[in-house]
């Protein structure tokens, strides 16, 4: 895993990964209260808060996966 993203790639990647996690937390919250439920509801609770996390983590390791697979993203 070598670093294969710059600042404005590793900003993007933390930003979307910390709104990504909050949607997820608000989510899971919602089905703790019983606002919500299905298993819809805990799939996109559960996506979010992966993704989130796994963004978070490309952001701090500077690589990104869609990058390592050949793929040019705009930042």
């Amino acid at each position: 895993m070598e670093c294969n993203i710059d600042a404005r790639g590793k900003a993007a990647r933390l930003v979307g990964g910390i709104a990504g996690v909050m949607f997820g937390l608000a989510v899971a919250m919602l089905l703790a209260l019983d606002v919500v439920n299905g298993l819809a509801a805990s799939s996109v609770a559960a996506g979010s808060l992966f993704g989130g996390a796994f963004a978070i983590f490309e952001a701090r390791a500077g690589w990104c996966i869609v990058r390592a697979m050949g793929i040019r993203t705009p930042l």
